[in-house]
């Protein structure tokens, strides 16, 4: 950890020049050419009170677009959702307010608790056999899995479909590179993977099939013939899922994937441009040795009361780098720490309510917006609460009259595609519980005055 920076005083700098031989600044950098040197006073304005300077700020904040007041339509990968307020208090206690990544780690019982308790909930929710300390956000997650079913399988390809996050696609790609391993993409039948081009590829040298569920168009993948293709060959299952739609959709252990993976941002973390967030991972015991990042155990002392332990940490990722199983060596604590307290908060019920609230108030949304004339699905075929539809007019000026209402619209097919000429009208549309029947139906009231 670092340390505040403090101002020197005259006497404390003329001591530092001093010891090193220098009598003044100017001399200590008269090694750098001097037409280069600012040879003026830096054109900043005059300094503000702090009242002023508060003012000031807040003027420049709400020049964006809030979402406290601003209803927002996009997802791709960031969400909001309704999160209650005792959250975020909880997590913001001062004992788990902290940078420090604990070395000495059976010092810290209060630290490997909250994380044995996020690696239950995670498996809990997977239904997988065993979870580690969370990992950096749901691509590098992804990337990490793939990597990780390269050194189980010994395969240097991976396969994936036209329909996985772009991003993620493009973090796989450099992550494997590194390896000299290769990935392979599917292109998509009506926004699905295509499973007849799946199944010549499946074998010793196929490491991995990376499934996203649901897709990046908001679409249900049918993973449960994925599944059973995959299965009884040497190629690993890696799921990548939403865990809000885990409420409703079946567990990725049901449909036989190996390895599971997402982003954990929808369990209580603010949007916040995008981040920090944190990547969840679950996996089978037998693989487990083989998963980067660290593991919280459960044991007892010699009294015989309960403790935590760090079960296994691969040293390797401090010491030596070149045989690390990864080069993931610390984990989003304080993340996965909010997206524990909002499982353990929502329980069970609460998560099903959740996510059955999204996938109707999507469903609703997106039947009453094709009611519109000139306005249609992109794709056929079931969503959990992202759905992309085709517009009459480009959809930047959609989002332009939606901006002009207040409204954050949906995120333009195009820019992820761009070769995709004939998706200039396209867009995705997300709902979650957080959007109320009053900004839904002024969405659509919108909608139907575009011309």
């Amino acid at each position: 950890m670092g340390y505040p920076y403090l101002p020197l005083t005259c006497s404390e700098r003329e001591k530092m020049l001093s010891a090193i031989g220098v009598g003044s600044i100017d001399e200590l950098f008269a090694d750098i050419p001097r037409e280069i040197l600012l040879q003026k006073d830096l054109d900043l304005p005059e300094a503000l009170s702090e009242s002023e300077l508060l003012t000031h700020v807040k003027e420049l904040a709400n020049r964006n677009m809030s979402l406290e007041n601003h209803p927002s339509f996009l997802g791709a990968g960031i969400y909001q959702h309704l999160v209650p307020t005792a959250v975020h208090h909880v997590a913001n206690r001062a004992e788990f307010v902290t940078a420090y990544t604990p070395y000495q780690a059976e010092i810290s019982q209060g630290v490997l608790q909250a994380v044995f308790e996020y690696q239950t909930l995670i498996c809990q929710l997977t239904d997988m056999d065993v979870a580690n300390a969370s990992l950096y956000d749901g691509a590098t997650g992804l990337a990490e899995a793939a990597l990780m079913a390269v050194s189980v399988t010994g395969g240097n390809r991976v396969v994936t479909f036209g329909s996985l996050h772009p991003d993620y696609r493009t973090v796989v790609e450099t992550y494997l590179k590194a390896i000299d391993a290769e990935l392979i993409v599917i292109p998509t039948k009506n926004g699905l993977a295509d499973l007849a081009a799946l199944e010549p590829l499946l074998g010793t040298e196929t490491a991995a099939v990376l499934v996203q569920q649901p897709n990046f168009f908001g679409l249900l993948e049918s993973v449960g013939e994925i599944g059973a293709l995959v299965q009884g060959t040497s190629t690993l299952l890696v799921a990548c899922v939403n865990p809000i739609s885990l409420g409703i959709l079946q567990p990725p252990a049901a449909y036989g994937a190996d390895i599971v993976v997402g982003d954990g941002q929808p369990l209580g973390n603010p949007l916040a441009f995008g981040g920090p967030s944190f990547g969840f991972m679950a996996t089978r015991d037998k693989y487990i040795r083989r998963m980067p990042g660290r593991i919280v155990g459960q044991t007892k002392d010699e009294d015989g009361n309960r403790g935590f332990v760090l079960t296994l940490q691969t040293r390797e990722q401090h010491i030596r780098r070149h045989r690390a199983t990864s080069n993931i060596c610390t984990n989003a604590a304080h993340s996965a720490l909010i997206g524990a307290i909002y499982l353990a908060m929502l329980g069970k019920a609460g998560l099903v309510d959740v996510a059955t609230q999204c996938a109707q108030k999507a469903h609703y949304t997106a039947e009453q917006i094709c009611s519109i004339p000139g306005w249609d699905m992109l794709f056929d075929g079931p969503f959990f609460h992202e759905f992309a539809v085709k517009a009459p007019i480009p959809s930047s000026e959609v989002n332009a009259a939606l901006r002009k209402e207040g409204i954050i619209g949906g995120l333009p097919l195009s820019r992820m595609y761009p070769e995709r000429k004939d998706w200039e009208n396209a867009m995705l549309f997300c709902v979650t519980e957080a959007r109320t029947a009053r900004e839904i139906e002024h969405l659509l009231q919108v909608l139907r005055e575009v011309k």
